[in-house]
């Protein structure tokens, strides 16, 4: 497949919506409303749910003050779709390309009957899976933020994937993992349909994040259904201390 970081942007279906332009800030400022701590111009989810925070807008000069007291000195954020230089005393620590998708009419979701639904007292054996595997953030209460479902082979669980970010309209199908010696097998696409399946049943539409250096995922997810909306810069910078 062509590389996403220079591949032009597919014709995928709802790709004007402004609200996946900033999906961070229009969960936290819609459905995930209860979770932010923050205020008009910043927001972010408590540490032990995510560690993302939201900007409303970068065009305003009270925007890094806001967010330095919002996380407070020598902390370490994420921030998505900023690409311009830091300011005195900021730090990037960190940073990479990343893939917006979303599901395309091409999408048949379907609920998996060996999907079970994970909860609180599945917690530790999330964190497990998510370190072995490395998906991406996930933090001890981050399964409060939609539906999570996991595969369990002789009690272990082998796979997982879930809701995360949640815009008006759209979730975000996150936390996709699969052990490594149970790859192969069709199970991180099989528990993608169906949390697709449940987003869809509800009347949202489903989306995915990705590194863009991540080209066997972007595969597996374009022949599922899904398609490049659009590209994004992922930072992690340091407050002033």
């Amino acid at each position: 497949m062509p590389d996403p970081a220079s591949a032009t942007l597919l014709d995928a279906p709802h790709a004007d919506a402004a609200v996946l332009d900033n999906a961070p800030w229009h969960a936290l400022t819609g459905p995930h409303a209860a979770f932010a701590i923050g205020n008009d111009l910043v927001r972010r989810y408590p540490a032990d749910v995510a560690p993302f925070v939201a900007v409303r807008t970068w065009d305003d000069p009270d925007v890094w003050p806001a967010l330095r007291e919002l996380v407070g000195p020598a902390a370490e954020i994420g921030l998505s779709g900023y690409d311009g230089a830091v300011p005195d005393g900021w730090e990037v620590v960190g940073e990479g390309a990343g893939v917006q998708l979303v599901q395309t009419d091409a999408l048949s979701p379907r609920p998996d009957p060996e999907a079970i639904l994970l909860g609180a007292d599945d917690v530790p054996d999330m964190l497990a899976i998510v370190e072995r595997n490395q998906p991406g953030p996930f933090r001890p209460r981050t399964y409060e933020l939609g539906r999570y479902v996991g595969i369990r082979r002789e009690g272990r669980l082998i796979a997982m994937a879930g809701e995360r970010l949640h815009p008006e309209g759209w979730t975000e199908i996150s936390a996709v993992a699969v052990d490594a010696d149970h790859r192969r097998q069709g199970l991180a696409s099989r528990l993608v349909l169906d949390v697709a399946f449940h987003i869809q049943e509800r009347g949202d539409r489903a989306l995915l994040h990705a590194a863009a250096s991540n080209v066997g995922a972007i595969a597996a997810y374009e022949r599922l259904g899904f398609a490049l909306r659009r590209r994004n810069r992922f930072s992690a910078v340091r407050t002033p201390a």
